[in-house]
């Protein structure tokens, strides 16, 4: 089962970092935001991505082409064509990470649908996810409440984090107060999906076509898309002051989305997809 995770943004409202680099790259406690969201993933025991390139995508080319050799000891035999050796593996080596130019001006529909190339005839479900966004949503439990309901599409709500701190009063008393409290009123597009290989029939190829608009709003009219409700920690990426928080929470020691620091090392090796469905994956 493959992750397809939108990398082709602008990220114009972060531009004191996406200047010279796409936001995904863009780093929290010294690795990019996409290293962050994978390790989600790979958590649960989805290794298999595909990256949606657009704005400055050789910067991830080049960071994945050599991620091995920058995170890794090794030697070089300078006498050989190949005389590289590596010394010690990483969780991450057990990764498939296909990059895929989907143009610099595409919106997301477009793109998922460009990407879909790279699915296996055998994906008869598949993953979506923005590259700009972390939470510590249970992807096991989202992708088990997809296919119980049998729809076309799932996408997880969460209940943003308010801008602004609450009050709670008993006529013109202050019982209890609450600065900027995580969860908000309602819920909103989370960006973690599950998708029906057959969802690809509501994109298509023009690069103007939004997953957000016409093919989840038709999805939606057709009693086809449901919502998994998240209130646990999300937290997107969308300007300067996002990211001072989230690295905060990182150099604290306080990452909710770092689900895979919470567990023994054997365990997170492990697939957590339920093994009543894990035949699709």
């Amino acid at each position: 089962m493959k992750a397809i995770i939108l990398c082709g943004g602008q990220g114009t409202r972060l531009r004191e970092h996406t200047e010279l680099r796409p936001k995904p790259m863009v780093e929290i406690g010294g690795k990019p935001i996409i290293w962050h969201i994978m390790k989600l993933y790979a958590f649960h025991g989805i290794r298999d991505f595909v990256l949606c390139l657009g704005y400055k995508g050789h910067v991830i080319k080049e960071y994945f082409l050599n991620y091995k050799a920058m995170n890794s000891d090794f030697t070089v035999k300078l006498d050989e064509a190949e005389g590289i050796a590596f010394h010690g593996g990483h969780e991450q080596d057990s990764w498939s990470v296909t990059l895929a130019d989907t143009g610099e001006e595409t919106m997301t529909g477009a793109r998922v649908l460009r990407a879909s190339r790279y699915l296996d005839d055998s994906d008869d479900t598949f993953l979506v996810t923005y590259g700009d966004g972390v939470a510590n949503v249970n992807l096991s439990a989202v992708l088990d409440f997809h296919l119980r309901r049998g729809k076309t599409a799932t996408l997880t709500g969460v209940h943003p984090p308010t801008r602004f701190g609450q009050l709670h009063t008993t006529g013109d008393r202050v019982t209890a107060f609450c600065e900027k409290p995580q969860i908000g009123h309602g819920l909103i597009n989370g960006g973690f999906f599950c998708f029906r290989r057959d969802f690809l029939d509501y994109l298509n190829n023009s690069p103007d076509c939004v997953l957000e608009r016409a093919p989840l709003e038709k999805c939606a009219a057709e009693g086809e898309l449901h919502v998994y409700e998240h209130l646990g920690f999300w937290q997107c990426m969308d300007t300067y002051r996002d990211w001072q928080a989230l690295e905060a929470q990182w150099q604290a020691g306080n990452a909710p989305w770092a689900v895979w620091q919470n567990e023994p090392k054997e365990e997170t090796s492990q697939l957590k997809i339920p093994e009543r469905w894990r035949k699709v994956a």
